[in-house]
């Protein structure tokens, strides 16, 4: 029981580092999967680039970049904020591609037809092509969400009070090698469980309204 208080601790930095990165990507992430979908040159390529460069260097490289070379050199930047930050930018790469996938998946004439009602293109995404794309997303950003709540156990290596830090410190604290971080295992599965549920009732009710 004294691992289970101890590692539980680390809750609300886990999820508050992963929520936080979650709003930092989705906002992001939008003005990138637009850039990409361009036909223009000028904003599909660097889109293209900043997308495989933020996917392609391991988060926790990126969070020793972010905490002890910006936060060190140009800005202060605590543990907590450059954690964000960092997954933040990383998420953005990946929602980025999942709103493109659900931009994609909508129908051309859907375009066509706003046209055709007088609708600006702006007007067009935000009333008509945007609501559709969304709800295709909506299933893949759910589960980017939990993998993005797993893979936030990395700002522990910058000193984030997470849930492996606190589980990291208690083992340190016991000599129980095994026990804390069982715990660990134990409390995401048990954040995770809720939002796969609801990522896969998501789902079912999408397939269902495009079998209807």
């Amino acid at each position: 029981m004294e691992h289970v208080s101890a590692v539980l601790l680390g809750v609300p930095y886990t999820l508050l580092v992963t929520v936080v990165a979650l709003a930092i990507g989705a906002v992001l992430g939008l003005p990138l999967a637009l850039a990409r979908r361009s036909p223009l040159a000028v904003l599909n390529v660097p889109a293209r680039v900043v997308i495989d460069v933020l996917r392609g260097i391991p988060p926790v490289v990126w969070l020793f970049i972010i905490f002890f070379g910006i936060g060190n050199q140009f800005v202060t930047l605590d543990p907590i904020q450059a954690g964000s930050l960092g997954l933040g930018l990383i998420s953005a790469a990946y929602l980025a591609e999942i709103y493109r996938s659900g931009l994609g998946a909508v129908h051309s004439g859907q375009w066509e037809a706003s046209s055709a009602l007088g609708l600006s293109r702006t007007d067009s995404m935000v009333r008509v092509v945007g609501p559709q794309a969304f709800r295709v997303a909506l299933p893949a950003a759910s589960t980017y969400a939990i993998g993005l709540l797993k893979d936030s156990s990395v700002v522990s290596a910058i000193g984030v009070a997470d849930i492996v830090f606190q589980a990291t410190g208690d083992s340190r604290a016991t000599g129980a090698a095994l026990a804390p971080f069982l715990v660990a295992a134990a409390i995401y599965i048990l954040l995770g469980t809720p939002l796969a549920i609801a990522s896969r009732r998501m789902d079912s009710r999408l397939r269902m309204r495009v079998a209807r």
